[in-house]
């Protein structure tokens, strides 16, 4: 009988290999927690004939010895990562009952590893959103106040992994969409380098930012999942062709290492205007203060550098995502793909009645936004110039990453907001993508890390940053950071 919270495959690893547990056992488990806490609206669907189906097979290989090195994790996807013979919808009205005739490299690589893929996860429609209140599928609500909103627009996967659905959840994360809801959800957020792992099989909001991210409540856990799910892939030219680093053995080796006092001391840098920023939350600067405070008590050198090209990034971000989502949802018309109306008399009223009923406001706002900027005369005047001031942002993060191993800033402004708040007010709602669309614009790995709650019991989180394929950086300091403050609490 399972009577506590997982928080580690190695964890679960061990009493299964104890035979203090099975993993059909365990699997049940999540099913009657997904039941239990089906309010918070966290899964589109659960697999149950496919993951029970997966969880027999992978035990049979533990008792033969021959299992992947995810044997054990239970793991939910996002609904916009395809998966064989299984629906995907990008929680939107559009694609609606459509079933997905391949799988996404990302799931084939869980699959070979021997996870079990318990269910698709809510999200904002088409991964567009902060709070995953875009969803066709309504909102998600936050496991710790089911009033506020889970974050965006993986809120399903952070919840998932919040309230003990499963272990761990894949999302993506195109303008901060893994690591707001985690932080929003007291989860560990994890979004790689840009290249790192493949985007084949995800669905498309902007191809240029989109990369599949992890939350876990383990940083081992987020490690291993990395290792799995990073590499070359001959169905995603953009990903790289840089081997993986065994990242498992480095968290190993630097947690030793920390442990004895040998180890290397990083260089980190904090953005100074984002933690003066007057629409900062005062318990995540005091939360995030304290944080540098542990930082330099164990060693690091902390340095404040000034960050002036803060204004720029929602502008510049936004102008460059929404032109990219003009083009990737163009297909999405009830001739190629998604939602059919019925009732059209030509093919120009088809193309209108169908995309007006298959997208929600929110991406029909992004939509017309990236075909303005996209449009004859305008082309220069906004995306031209985003791109240049992309390019002026990833040349002044470059520079800084050469003088420092690890950039600090907060995840988002505030704690988790009340469901129906901002919703609203697009402004208020694209201002708070302000911290994490940094690593977004340069294509940089950057992770949430929890740091406890505020008195009303909410998470409150700190973004870590580092240079191009530097992830071992971010998962070691992380791991800890996170083992030093277990130990003195």
């Amino acid at each position: 009988m399972i009577l506590k919270k997982y928080n580690s495959l190695k964890e679960i690893q061990s009493l299964i290999e104890q035979k203090e547990l099975s993993l059909p056992d365990l699997l049940d488990y999540y099913f009657k927690q997904i039941e239990k806490h089906q309010h918070l609206n966290a899964f589109n669907e659960v697999f149950f004939y496919s993951a029970t189906n997966q969880a027999k097979l992978v035990q049979e290989k533990i008792a033969q010895g021959t299992a992947g090195k995810l044997a054990g994790m239970v793991i939910g996807i996002k609904d916009n990562i395809c998966y064989k013979d299984h629906q995907v919808s990008a929680s939107s009205k559009m694609l609606e009952g459509f079933v997905s005739p391949y799988s996404a490299t990302v799931v084939e690589r869980l699959i070979a590893e021997d996870a079990v893929i318990i269910g698709r996860l809510n999200c904002d429609e088409f991964a567009m959103g902060g709070s995953n209140e875009t969803s066709y599928y309504g909102p998600v609500k936050n496991a710790a106040d089911s009033e506020k909103v889970a974050g965006g627009s993986s809120g399903g996967s952070a919840v998932a992994v919040q309230a003990d659905l499963c272990l761990s959840a894949l999302g993506t994360d195109t303008g901060g969409s893994v690591r707001q809801p985690a932080a929003f959800c007291g989860c560990i957020g994890l979004k790689p380098t840009y290249g790192r792992i493949s985007r084949y099989g995800v669905i498309a909001y902007a191809s240029s930012f989109d990369q599949v991210g992890t939350i876990t409540s383990s940083v081992g856990d987020a490690s291993v999942l990395l290792e799995v799910l990073a590499g070359a892939d001959d169905y995603d030219s953009t990903v790289a062709k840089l081997p993986v680093p065994d990242y498992q053995a480095g968290l190993l080796a630097d947690s030793a290492a920390f442990g004895k006092g040998t180890f290397k001391k990083k260089k980190i840098a904090v953005l100074k205007e984002t933690l003066e920023s007057e629409a900062l939350d005062t318990d995540i600067k005091n939360a995030i203060l304290n944080a540098i405070g542990e930082l330099k008590e164990q060693g690091h050198t902390i340095e404040f550098v000034s960050f002036d090209l803060l204004d720029y990034l929602v502008p510049a971000y936004y102008v460059l995502t929404t032109a990219e989502a003009s083009s990737n949802l163009s297909r999405y018309d009830g001739v190629h793909y998604g939602h059919r109306n019925m009732e059209a008399t030509s093919l120009n009223e088809l193309y209108k009645l169908s995309r007006a009923e298959g997208f929600g406001e929110e991406v029909k706002r992004r939509i017309l936004l990236g075909t303005f900027v996209l449009s004859a005369g305008y082309y220069d005047a906004y995306y031209q110039k985003a791109q240049q001031v992309r390019r002026l942002i990833r040349e002044k993060m470059e520079e800084l990453l050469t003088r420092f191993d690890v950039i600090i800033s907060p995840v988002a402004p505030t704690p988790a907001f009340k469901i129906g708040e901002n919703i609203d007010d697009p402004l208020v709602m694209y201002m708070a993508d302000i911290f994490t669309v940094l690593a977004s614009l340069t294509g940089i790995p950057a992770i949430a890390v929890p740091l406890g709650n505020n008195y009303s019991g909410l998470p409150l989180s700190v973004q870590l940053m580092a240079r191009h394929f530097g992830e071992q950086d971010l998962l070691s300091l992380a791991h800890n950071f996170l083992n030093a403050r277990q130990l003195t609490n």
